[in-house]
């Protein structure tokens, strides 16, 4: 009796899947990669791009911000093609740092206040 609940059964399951393409098993992985580069990589770059033409652009009184919070004000720039430039951080006190240690140029923005 055993023996012919165990043929019953081999005969009733689904014959094993044969295994699928390369191509089936790969496109879930390129589906997350194009999401992740959309939602990521791209506006990440985007900003780093940005950036780099505001430090490039740096001219003398623009606010800046450094990479280890340092507020000041760009007292010169030294030259186009150097890489340091001097920031006035208070009255009567100033110091030289790289432009790559820049991480956000402030703009002045308008701001209005109705009462």
């Amino acid at each position: 009796m055993i023996a012919n609940l165990s043929i019953v059964l081999a005969q009733t399951a689904p014959p094993p899947k044969p295994p699928g393409s390369g191509l089936e098993m790969l496109m879930p992985m390129l589906f997350v990669f194009a999401i992740m580069y959309f939602l990521m990589i791209r506006p990440q770059r985007k900003k780093q791009q940005d950036l780099e033409k505001q430090i490039k652009s740096l001219k003398t009184g623009d606010r800046v911000v450094t990479s280890g919070g340092i507020h000041g004000v760009v007292a010169n720039v030294k030259g186009d093609t150097s890489t340091v430039l001097s920031l006035k951080i208070a009255d009567n006190v100033k110091i030289e740092i790289e432009k790559s240690a820049v991480a956000t140029v402030l703009r002045d923005e308008v701001v209005s206040t109705k009462a």
